[in-house]
């Protein structure tokens, strides 16, 4: 039995052939269940009087399992396995997106108009005014998502080639949820400052600009820095990203137990891009307290040679100075949300917490904490997998933010756009059909990013160009 959940991530298909007798699917179906998979489908391709031949599908739980699960059935008495195939790797073969032309080209006049010698009328326009590249080129639409595979989901820093497929990956969402061309760009390089050079090089290009999977605290520099240098839109999803949808679904979860996000303590465990713009965000909209946690504990005041990200969470976070460990700062705490590393901690941490707790465990695929021992003591727990309720997922903001931005020709990304985003996406439930299990909408809700996109038009109306410096993330002074 596997220690890991289940997931579609780890999906196979394994083809057995089995004695035709009336037990036969019953035996496959129970072995791949008491070997601790789940069976998804199950469908017969072919017979004949002896045997059947059928396509097995199930969730494992990583590839050893995967393995154990095809050995447990190649065991059984009367059946053969004849083929495993991995359900995900078939799905990344030759890549998830590609380019289409929105012009059919069919004729010369078409072509004429669409290339040479029309096009250069074009040219010569932009080259006139350049901000027509906004109105008659790609860039209405366009979004470079970079990274330097530096960071990359749970896997550390394994490099630009080895990151594509996530790229890919977020190209598509953006596509299917926001309608938003979006390419990967990835830059064998960590030099801070050529892949600002080389963004600033490639920006005529798009409309905006989505950082992604690039390591903190180097991901900061280089958000601001592009900040101030691009009239463009810049986003780093796994900070802003994940600090809307953690605040739209703590919008939510208060609403479930009647709890104030200005009397609440929310302890945050991962410090680097993801926490802190969760902190950052949380203390804007009037959080009561936050205490930030990462590998040298609780941050607090007596903490020497911090990074500026570290230290800017020293002086605005953990009023209480506490020091301890995670177990004991989440003693009595209202909220925990985790951004960091699996098993932390245990069910018995969780009751530790004030009454009504809210446990967000985001670490993927295997949270902080076991939603399944959390939910004996929480009133409400989330994770970042699709197999849980309240599924705290980035593609709930990103498509919709960066709609509303290209429509709106915004110049760059501000903390009330956040805001405004948060809110969308925590009223589209609904005050009246949110509980415990349902405080976020499904990520293939169809309300989702126009209710984002237009919160976010709105926010960016009549707004100048944002400061390149981070006071715009920053809570009010009161704060």
């Amino acid at each position: 039995m596997a220690n890991r959940l289940p997931s579609a991530g780890f999906s196979i298909t394994v083809r057995v052939a089995v004695t035709a007798d009336a037990s036969a699917i019953g035996r496959l179906t129970t072995c791949v269940g008491s070997a601790g998979a789940i069976v998804t489908a199950l469908d017969v391709v072919d017979s004949d009087h002896t045997r059947i031949i059928a396509d097995l599908t199930c969730d494992t739980a990583d590839a050893a399992h995967a393995a154990q699960v095809s050995a447990a059935l190649h065991e059984l008495p009367g059946v053969e396995v004849r083929k495993v195939s991995d359900r995900t790797f078939l799905l990344h073969l030759g890549g998830k997106i590609e380019v289409t032309p929105k012009i059919a080209l069919r004729t010369r006049d078409e072509l004429s108009r669409a290339y040479t010698p029309g096009v250069a009328r074009v040219c010569l326009a932009i080259a006139e005014n350049p901000e027509d590249a906004r109105r008659l080129t790609i860039k209405r639409n366009t979004v470079a998502v970079v990274t330097d595979g530096s960071a990359v989901l749970g896997l550390g820093n394994i490099g630009p080639a080895a990151a594509l497929p996530v790229m890919e990956g977020k190209a598509a969402l953006f596509k299917r949820f926001g309608g938003v061309d979006a390419w990967p760009v990835v830059l064998d390089t960590q030099d801070t400052d050529e892949i600002v050079r080389i963004v600033q090089a490639i920006a005529p290009a798009y409309g905006g600009i989505n950082l992604e999977d690039i390591a903190a605290p180097r991901c900061f520099e280089i958000e601001e820095r592009l900040r101030g240098l691009l009239d463009i839109p810049v986003f780093h999803d796994d900070q802003h990203g994940t600090a809307i949808c953690v605040l739209a679904a703590l919008t939510n979860a208060l609403r479930v137990v009647g709890k104030n996000i200005a009397d609440v303590r929310v302890v945050v465990s991962g410090a680097g891009a993801a926490g802190t713009a969760i902190m950052k965000l949380l203390l804007r909209q009037g959080v009561g307290d936050v205490i930030a946690y990462d590998r040298v504990g609780a941050l607090h005041r007596g903490l020497t040679g911090l990074n500026p990200s570290w230290q800017w969470l020293v002086e605005h976070t953990n009023a209480g100075n506490y020091a301890g460990d995670l177990s004991g700062a989440i003693r009595g705490a209202d909220v925990f949300i985790g951004v960091s590393a699996p098993n932390l901690l245990t069910g018995a941490d969780i009751a530790g917490m004030a009454k009504d707790a809210i446990v967000f465990a985001l670490a993927n695929p295997d949270p902080e904490v076991d939603p399944r021992e959390a939910r004996e003591h929480a009133a409400i727990v989330a994770t970042g997998r699709s197999d849980q309720p309240n599924q705290i997922n980035n593609v709930l903001a990103f498509p919709g933010v960066f709609r509303g931005m290209l429509d709106a020709g915004a110049r760059g990304f501000t903390a009330d756009m956040a805001l405004a985003a948060a809110k969308a996406i925590a009223d589209v439930v609904g005050e009246e059909k949110i509980n415990a299990s349902v405080i976020v909408p499904s990520v293939f809700d169809a309300r989702v990013a126009p209710a984002v996109a237009a919160a976010v038009r709105a926010a960016a109306r009549d707004v100048a160009r944002p400061s390149s410096h981070s006071t715009d993330w920053e809570p009010p002074e009161q704060a």
